[in-house]
């Protein structure tokens, strides 16, 4: 057994030093791409905000309006006609946690074994080798802006994810209940705060980033077998999902402990 766990400990130890070396590696190209400019990067960026983000925004928008209205008839059917509850309620649960967390699963799930899959099969074909014959960084191309792509759309449908949950919500609550306006907005205004604030925002740039690297590392490790893209892929998703909710964790205690 505890040979077992050393195995397990051995494994992610090299899985996050590969992808602190990726997220580091990103990172340098970043800024020598901001100086020199690139419009393939950009290009390969733009196509990979497109199909994390803007793809993705009717799943996002049709998920958070179900979320917020649950939450809403839950909170409802607990403490009655109180909207100023209802509003923190819902401040509290969607803005903190729910939000950048179930978008960053729809990501995992939609855009995660997509690149995974795809840098698996370039590495197959040969693309990857020959990019790399040509004195084009493989790194430069595939991988910084499929990070920079999915941490940026990570933000944006984070953000769009909080509006809609709270607009469906805040619907349900006066069509339903008939919750005044006022009251629901002034639990809100009176729930929010830095922490409010900040959480969300530092959770969808590390989910972002984090994905994304995960995800990259697994492509890039897929050998000569056509069969290892799907294996690829669905370590990429586990291991992400793993990620994620330990870093959730992380960062919910850290931000809790700020005296903001």
């Amino acid at each position: 057994m505890y040979s077992a766990i050393g195995r397990i400990a051995i494994n992610w130890f090299i899985i996050c030093d590969e992808v602190t070396r990726l997220l580091i590696s990103a990172l340098k190209n970043l800024l020598a791409v901001s100086r020199q400019g690139m419009a393939a990067v950009r290009t390969v960026f733009f196509k990979q905000v497109y199909f994390t983000g803007l793809e993705a925004i009717a799943i996002i928008v049709t998920i958070a309006v179900i979320i917020g209205t649950v939450i809403v008839t839950q909170v409802v059917s607990l403490v009655g006609n109180n909207g100023s509850l209802t509003g923190k309620i819902l401040v509290w649960v969607m803005l903190r946690e729910l939000a950048p967390l179930l978008t960053a699963l729809i990501i995992i799930s939609r855009s995660g074994t997509a690149i995974a899959a795809e840098l698996g099969t370039m590495k197959i074909n040969g693309e990857i080798d020959s990019l790399e014959m040509m004195g084009i960084p493989a790194d430069r191309y595939l991988i910084l802006p499929r990070i920079a792509g999915v941490t940026t759309s990570s933000v944006v449908l984070t953000v769009y994810f909080i509006l809609t949950s709270f607009l469906g919500g805040f619907l349900i609550a006066s069509i339903g209940w008939h919750i005044p306006y006022d009251q629901f907005i002034q639990g809100v205004l009176a729930s929010l705060g830095p922490k409010e604030v900040l959480a969300p925002f530092v959770k969808s740039i590390v989910f972002g980033m984090i994905i994304s690297a995960v995800c990259c590392r697994y492509g890039l490790r897929v050998g000569k077998s056509a069969t290892e893209v799907p294996q690829a892929a669905t370590r990429a998703v586990m291991s992400s999902l793993f990620a994620v909710f330990i870093f959730d964790a992380l960062i919910t205690y850290t931000i809790s402990l700020l005296a903001l």
